[in-house]
C-alpha cells in the first residue's frame, strides 16, 4: 500500500520545525487541486501520512510549505518581504504502491529536499 509523507527540519536551529503549515495539491497540466492541508507537530512531522492507499494515485503533486510564517514565529526572519516565504516542491509519483517521503530542510536563506524513506 502506497503512502505520501513529509517532515520539516530547521537546519539553522538544528531541530524539527513545529507548526509549519503545508498544503498538498494534485497537479494536472495548468490545474492545481488542493487535496490536503496539515500542520507539522512538535517532531516536525504530520500526525498521519498525507495520502495512503487508493488516495495516492500516479501523477504529479505539489507540496507548498509556508516557511515564512514559521521563520517569523521562530524569530529567524522579520519584515514584510522574506527571502523564503512559500516553498513549493513539485514531484512525481510513478508508482502509487510505493512510499514517497518528501522532507524539507529549511533555514532563513536556503532549503533542500530529497526522496526519503
Amino acid at each position: 500500500m502506497g503512502r505520501l509523507s513529509t517532515h520539516v527540519l530547521d537546519t539553522a536551529l538544528g531541530k524539527p520545525a513545529a507548526g509549519v503549515k503545508i498544503w498538498l495539491y494534485r497537479v494536472s497540466g495548468n490545474s492545481h487541486k488542493k487535496i490536503a492541508e496539515v500542520v507539522t507537530n512538535g517532531d516536525g512531522r504530520t500526525d498521519a501520512p498525507l495520502l495512503t492507499g487508493d488516495a495516492l494515485k500516479t501523477g504529479t503533486y505539489e507540496l507548498v510549505f509556508f516557511a515564512g510564517d514559521y521563520l517569523r514565529a521562530s524569530g529567524q526572519s522579520t519584515g514584510e518581504v522574506l527571502f523564503l516565504n512559500e516553498i513549493p516542491i513539485r514531484f512525481g509519483v510513478p508508482d502509487a504502491d510505493q512510499h514517497y517521503h518528501v522532507p524539507l530542510l529549511i533555514s532563513p536563506f536556503a532549503y533542500s529536499t530529497y526522496r526519503g524513506s
